[in-house]
């Protein structure tokens, strides 16, 4: 093929493809498509972050606190406290600090964590017991719970009486309206305010969900979870809403962990490197400590390693590890194997029978078969006692 054939063909391919991009152009229709990545890796460390970003855009100022060594520096008044985390491990001194700044002014919201024990008159919770609030199962109540009237407010509310046509949700009412808000509690609990402390208060169809007291001069609100503020149930029903009302003109405070940390967790936290160098050390220092010092010892000459030694050694090397219960069992053991090689069917015989055939064939009194084959006591034999014994079994069983 000459050049000018070969730039032609070159050409011609040019064109076609052209002509082929453009009609695939004229066909092809644009689309969008939405691809999900989940939620942002903040979003999934802080379960909370959807409830922090609707109160910024509600104009309430809010920060995050990982510790309640945070109430040091936090002004009580027109501050609402969300404690959010864990108070499995609380101690009483942090349960007297929080109460004793609620009761300055401060608006703490808590979650119920524990079931009231009526057997020990407490539910563990200190916070709660305090409070005298306490929480049960919902399936464990009479039909007549709850008590408290479907109303924050202190009079029932005129729609109380219609028929609930959302039994599984929270209904809140408030004075001057005519319609409840409706929030997504988990209806498996229920909290129950024995001494009528509590001003305010939402019920679902059988429990009670939210309490509210007034606490010195401050505001407890006690629920029974807060899930209703994960990232993934905020939007849905009322939820927003309540957190919106609770937290109305005021500073909120977000509080993650609440638990008292123990002197293991902070020193690994904070002197990780030194532990382990004091681990590298420790077992430095045991390594050096057992190795051997000093000359290592011969191995005694094969000579001298009689029948009469090997015996010896062997059963005080059974004595030692085992008692003295091993060898002499041992002994009872092999005049049974001896009688029943004798006397067929010897295994199938009762106690008294094998003693008594064991008598026959060792032509003994019935009190010395009695004697070696009794079971073995549990406390030490004396020495002269011991000897005696295992001579006995051995004459007995050189009988057989």
């Amino acid at each position: 093929m000459s050049r000018r054939n070969g730039l032609l063909l070159i050409g011609a391919l040019l064109i076609a493809l052209g002509f082929l991009g453009s009609y695939l152009l004229g066909r092809a229709e644009p689309y969008e498509e939405v691809i999900k990545h989940g939620p942002s890796p903040e979003a999934r460390s802080n379960r909370y972050l959807a409830a922090e970003h609707f109160l910024r855009k509600q104009g309430i100022a809010v920060e995050r606190a990982d510790s309640l060594a945070r109430l040091k520096t936090l002004p009580s008044r027109g501050q609402t406290l969300l404690l959010l985390g864990s108070r499995y491990n609380m101690t009483p001194q942090q349960t007297d600090r929080l109460l004793a700044w609620t009761a300055q002014g401060g608006h703490l919201v808590v979650v119920a964590e524990r079931l009231w024990d009526k057997e020990q008159g407490k539910s563990g919770d200190l916070l709660l017991d305090t409070l005298s609030i306490e929480q049960y199962e919902s399936a464990d109540l009479p039909e007549t719970e709850p008590e408290q009237a479907d109303s924050p407010a202190a009079a029932q509310h005129p729609a109380d009486t219609e028929k609930n046509h959302y039994p599984t949700l929270t209904q809140l009412y408030l004075q001057n309206e005519t319609a409840p808000a409706y929030i997504g509690f988990d209806t498996e609990f229920h909290l129950a305010d024995p001494k009528n402390q509590a001003y305010a208060w939402a019920n679902s169809a059988d429990s009670t969900h939210l309490l509210q007291l007034y606490y010195g001069e401050g505001l407890v609100t006690v629920m029974t979870d807060a899930w209703i503020w994960q990232n993934d149930k905020i939007d849905r029903y009322d939820n927003a809403w309540l957190l919106w009302y609770l937290t109305q003109d005021s500073r909120v405070t977000m509080l993650y962990r609440a638990e008292h940390d123990s002197l293991a967790t902070l020193l690994w936290r904070h002197y990780r490197l030194a532990i382990g160098a004091l681990l590298l050390l420790i077992i430095a220092a045991v390594w050096h400590l057992g190795m051997r010092q000093g000359p290592i010892r011969q191995p005694a000459s094969h000579s001298r390693r009689q029948l009469l030694e090997h015996l010896r050694a062997s059963a005080e090397f059974i004595v030692r590890h085992n008692g003295q219960k091993a060898l002499m069992r041992g002994l009872q053991i092999d005049i049974q194997r001896r009688a029943r090689r004798r006397h067929p069917g010897f295994d199938k015989l009762d106690v008294a029978q094998q003693w008594h055939i064991i008598g026959r064939l060792s032509r003994m009194p019935a009190s010395a078969i009695s004697r070696a084959m009794r079971p073995l006591p549990n406390e030490r034999l004396s020495a002269s006692e011991f000897t005696r014994q295992v001579a006995h079994l051995q004459t007995l069983r050189n009988a057989l």
